[in-house]
């Protein structure tokens, strides 16, 4: 019954994002334990506190670009989208064109890039502690790790792709990478 109502949930995420999450399906197929695991982890990437959402969602794909997944960066972008982040600011993001970027958001992208690039961040830290205090820096911090879990999990599964182009609304963008 567990397999059933666990199959149901991750077509319903596929279906809602257009997103393939098989890796999940198999997942469930080979253990209750392992799912629940799985979706217990999850909530560590959706925890938002102290944080507005459009530096929240910047700081989520620029992890999920790093980690060179199409479509978990995909999947991040839609998510984004549904949450009511602007167009713009997501194009800005994946293109780098950081003159297009609010001050806040910008700062999030920057420490997440510092971050998952393992530069340091030491500066970048103080700043989002001293904007969004502990309880954003925590979110950030979570929805750097939280995020880059599943293109890990994909590629240790054999689901990863390579990211190529982006889709935002009617756009496609090449994906830019940090230099």
């Amino acid at each position: 019954m567990f397999k059933w109502f666990a199959h149901r949930q991750i077509s319903a995420f596929e279906r809602r994002f257009g997103y393939d999450a098989s890796y999940m399906h198999e997942i469930a197929q080979a253990s209750d334990r392992a799912i629940s695991t799985l979706w217990r982890a999850a909530q560590m990437s959706a925890h938002r506190e102290g944080l507005p959402k459009d530096a929240w969602h910047a700081a989520k794909i620029v992890a999920a670009r790093a980690e060179d997944c199409g479509p978990c960066t995909q999947l991040t972008v839609d998510m984004a989208l549904a949450d009511g982040v602007s167009q713009e600011i997501i194009r800005a993001i994946i293109a780098r064109d950081w003159a297009s970027l609010p001050e806040a958001v910008m700062l999030a992208v920057r420490f997440a890039e510092a971050v998952v690039a393992g530069e340091p961040a030491d500066a970048l830290r103080e700043d989002s502690l001293r904007r969004w205090g502990e309880k954003g820096l925590i979110s950030i911090a979570f929805a750097i790790t939280g995020t880059r879990m599943y293109p890990q999990l994909k590629r240790v599964l054999g689901h990863a792709q390579a990211c190529q182009r982006i889709t935002i609304g009617a756009d496609t963008l090449e994906v830019k990478r940090a230099a």
